[in-house]
């Protein structure tokens, strides 16, 4: 049986956070909250919603951070979220194959024979480039 998780209505929220339920609408209308509704259409805010509704609430009041900013800032916060997952799976992938890795410092395999390091090699620059580029052509 999947536990519910617990939720709480517009006027519960309004009131713990000391906001106009209209302030929640509006915040909702600009996409920075986004509760799920009932089957009778009630707003039901989890509390994942109020730790979001937090983070708004601390930029507004605390920072003065406008709605567009918020949204900015909010977007961001999310994008940093999914790459610090990514480079911990990274990382776990890593860790698991450490040993594996470890072997081509040792000993590479034949194949790895192509990937041989180039240096890069000191050609003057033609003349037209050099005009270009404005580096002088003396």
């Amino acid at each position: 049986m999947k536990r519910r998780a617990k939720t709480y209505t517009i006027s519960a929220v309004a009131e713990q956070f000391e906001l106009h339920p209209q302030t929640l609408r509006l915040y909702e209308r600009e996409g920075l909250l986004k509760p799920s509704r009932s089957e009778g259409n009630t707003r039901l805010y989890t509390d994942t919603d109020l730790e979001r509704l937090e983070i708004i609430l601390s930029l507004t009041r605390d920072l003065g951070v406008n709605l567009a900013g918020v949204e900015i800032i909010l977007n961001m916060r999310e994008k940093m979220d999914a790459m610090q997952r990514e480079f911990e799976r990274f990382f776990d992938y890593l860790q698991s194959h450490v040993e594996e890795f470890s072997q081509f410092t040792e000993s590479p395999p034949p194949e790895a024979g192509a990937l041989v390091p180039i240096n890069r090699i000191n050609r003057p620059i033609p003349a037209k480039r050099r005009a270009v580029s404005g580096k002088s052509t003396r």
